[in-house]
């Protein structure tokens, strides 16, 4: 089952975009709450620049658009952020390579490997309140998929970032309020999070 081409690869990251702006001041909220308040200023920039970078490219592969959105991402975003989304950008385009489309299987063999970078980029796990604790549900659902269900997409992304409200952030400036952190979303889960809904509407209908 095919679920991606070029032309939807360069969609996904367009509308990604336009969640990432639309979301901007509530992603820089969530952060104040225990992190540095810059993680929507941050992500609309770095998203902002990928649009202008793939805008003016002549792209043969799906790998070949997320390579590129993966080296904006490192170079464009500041803090941590860069080089998580980066490397998962980075791996998604290293198994992704050259097919043009891109099947399910390869695509959730794509986000294993982009999840499995950010554990390790970041040296963390599920359950450390983080963008992984999306990814990682994310990847789980298209390992399991059969066909596609942009809804039940949108659902698995959602209730991931929802559920890391209830946990304690281990890892970077978070951690420092250990208990404190309880009770609010996760930045990351939350931009991860726009990220998938967005590749949800790009493949309805697939």
């Amino acid at each position: 089952m095919n679920i991606m081409d070029t032309n939807s690869a360069v969609s996904w990251l367009r509308k990604a975009d336009e969640y990432i702006q639309d979301k901007k001041d509530h992603l820089t909220k969530l952060d104040q709450a225990t992190g540095d308040g810059d993680h929507g200023v941050n992500m609309a920039r770095g998203f902002s620049e990928v649009v202008k970078k793939i805008s003016d490219a002549d792209y043969q592969a799906p790998g070949e658009v997320f390579k590129d959105a993966a080296m904006t991402l490192m170079s464009k975003i500041g803090g941590a952020s860069g080089p998580l989304y980066g490397t998962a950008f980075l791996r998604l385009s290293t198994i992704c390579k050259d097919d043009n489309p891109v099947d399910l299987p390869v695509f959730a063999k794509a986000l294993q490997a982009a999840t499995e970078g950010i554990k390790q980029r970041g040296k963390a796990e599920a359950g450390e309140k983080t963008m992984i604790d999306v990814w990682e549900p994310v990847s789980n659902y298209f390992q399991e998929a059969t066909s596609l269900d942009a809804g039940k997409l949108v659902e698995t992304a959602e209730n991931a970032m929802e559920a890391t409200k209830d946990l304690t952030a281990t890892k970077g400036r978070a951690a420092y309020f250990k208990e404190r952190s309880k009770g609010a979303v996760d930045p990351g889960a939350a931009s991860s999070y726009y990220i998938f809904s967005a590749l949800a509407e790009v493949l309805k209908g697939v």
